[in-house]
This record gives C-alpha cells, structure tokens and sequence, in this order.
C-alpha cells in the first residue's frame, strides 16, 4: 500500500532543486550541521546574502580553512587593541574615533565591482564572494608609517586568486581600489579633510603576490566596522594606509592609478609605501618603531621583516626615489 503523498509545503520548489549545487558549494560557508545546512539555505532565499554564524556576543565568526604564522616568535597584539587604535579618517583623525564613530556603517549588504582590463568584469556580493575561496588566517606584522606596529591575525583570500578569477588581459599593468563613498554612512567624508572616495593602488605583481590579501576579519571573527568592514587590502610589506578599507570598487588598469595619500602630500606618501628604514618620513625617522603594548622601540626591518619573499619585486628600482 503505497505511503500518503507529502503535503505541497514539504516540497523543495523546483528552482531551489534547480540551484542545488550552487546550494551545495556556499553550505561551504556554514557548520558541516543541520544548522549550516539550513543556513545555506537562507543563503539562497535572500538571494545570495548569508548571515554568519555568531558568538555568544553576537559577532559573526569566520571558519577558516588553514593558518599560518607570517610573524613566528612574536605574540598577535590584543584584539581591543587593534580595534581601538586605528587610523579610519572617514570616522575621524584620532586613533580612536573609529571604534566610536563607525557604528553608522552598514557592511550588508554589500557589491563589490570588478572592473577595467578584465575578460570576466563582475560585480558581486559580498558574501557570494567569499563563498569562493577558502578563508586563511594569517599573522602579519604591521608597520604604520606614524612610527607604530602590530601582530594581527587576519582572516581573507589571496587577492590573486580573485585576480585570476576574472581574467585579467594583457593590458592590466595595475590594480586600484576604492572605498564607499557615502557621506551618511562616513561622516567625516562631508569634510574636504581628504579627496573623497579613498583610493589606492598596487602594481600587478604586488597585487598578484602570495603575501596580498584581501580581509574580511581578524581573530577568527568578521572585520569590525572600525577596522575596514567588510572587505579591506591587506600588504604586510607596506605601511599601512595602503590597506584601503570598506572596498567597493576593485579595477584593473594600464596606467598607474592615483592614490589618496600621494595626492594629499606627494612629498610625503609614494605610490609604493614600502617599509624602508633607510628613507625618512619628512617629519620624522622610520628607522624604529613601537610595537603597540610595548614601551621600548625595536628597530624597523626593510619591507617589515618580509623581504625574502618580496625584495625581488623590485630589483633594479632605486627605492630612495620610488618610495
């Protein structure tokens, strides 16, 4: 004797069944537990916009896929510390005023465009994008050019396996970026303190190296608002305003893109922003620096301690001249 037929409600609508592997692949994002299943399925039904899992506190978490220690020997500074002091001036000059302003911030939803000389030009939510790589956690020391550093682990994707997800053509020499430009959200932007959006740039190389990422947290947890919610560049042998935060825009080019900083004080901030000892900000020395919850100064390593891995981007280059 044949079972009753299951009612209309219990069956799976035939575009949900249509999508099923899409299904499969962003479950990904999610627990392996009928928890993460159900989450990805409400991925689907908001159209492609997940909701990470949160802590007790309500922050989303990240899964990530691999570690690894870009910093081995050194303790990652603590995680108020690296999310009270910071440089964000679209919330404000002081090291502080990120962590009190940013809450205007809405990281979702969120497209990113990627754009120029590229076979496959997309723009694409945020978190469908991050459906399509794997997140690694990385600890990177970081150098700010204001003479002080950190240990943070990020968690991101090589920002090369997007490049070549979008297949740049022959013409892509650079890389530049841009971030939100929406005055109710940033409220410092209503000031001429910067040229607003915040842009920066990399040379192609740069931007296609193993050490680049782009990251969507840190200490396992999603970026907070105040760090660069929810996609930010990170290049650890680079000072840190090159780490453009909130992108919207990501688009490769033949000519080298303008950059915020250079445009403000050209005299002061290359285009390439390479630790460098031995080239002296104007208002002071690079030669040291202060590791933040530390007291004493150590001295500052040539491309921050990376250069084994990335001095051969620039040989031949006078770094002196192209700082």
């Amino acid at each position: 004797m044949r079972g009753k037929s299951p009612p209309a409600s219990e069956i799976t609508p035939e575009a949900f069944y249509l999508r099923r592997r899409e299904f499969i692949r962003n479950a990904a994002l999610f627990t392996a537990t009928s928890a993460g299943v159900g989450g990805g399925l409400l991925w689907l039904m908001r159209g492609g916009r997940a909701e990470p899992k949160t802590d007790a506190t309500g922050t989303p978490d990240l899964t990530v896929a691999r570690r690894d220690d870009f910093a081995p020997g050194e303790s990652p500074t603590p995680y108020r510390d690296v999310t009270t002091y910071n440089n964000f001036y679209e919330f404000g000059v002081e090291k502080s005023d990120p962590a009190e302003y940013a809450g205007t911030l809405r990281p979702r939803p969120w497209t990113v465009s990627i754009e120029g000389d590229v076979a496959k030009p997309q723009v694409v939510d945020i978190d469908r994008l991050l459906g399509w790589f794997p997140l690694e956690e990385r600890v990177y020391r970081m150098r700010c050019v204001e003479a002080w550093s950190m240990v943070i682990p990020w968690v991101g994707f090589p920002l090369g396996d997007l490049l070549k997800r979008v297949e740049p053509t022959s013409r892509a020499k650079y890389v530049a970026f841009t971030t939100l430009l929406d005055p109710k959200q940033m409220p410092e932007q209503r000031r001429k303190l910067l040229e607003w959006p915040y842009v920066e740039g990399l040379r192609i190389d740069e931007a296609m190296h193993p050490l680049t990422i782009l990251a969507t947290g840190l200490y396992g947890k999603a970026l907070p608002n105040q760090n660069g919610a929810p996609l930010r560049l990170v290049v650890p042998w680079k000072y840190g305003f090159k780490g453009i935060k909130s992108i919207v825009k990501i688009r490769l080019t033949e000519t080298q893109p303008p950059t915020t900083w250079n445009l403000a004080a050209p005299e002061e901030y290359g285009f390439y922003a390479n630790v460098n000892p031995a080239v002296d900000h104007p208002r002071w020395s690079q030669a040291s620096e202060r590791r933040i919850g530390e007291l004493r100064r150590r001295p500052t390593l040539p491309f921050n301690g990376y250069a084994d891995e990335v001095a051969g981007l620039y040989a031949g280059m006078d770094l002196r001249k192209f700082f």
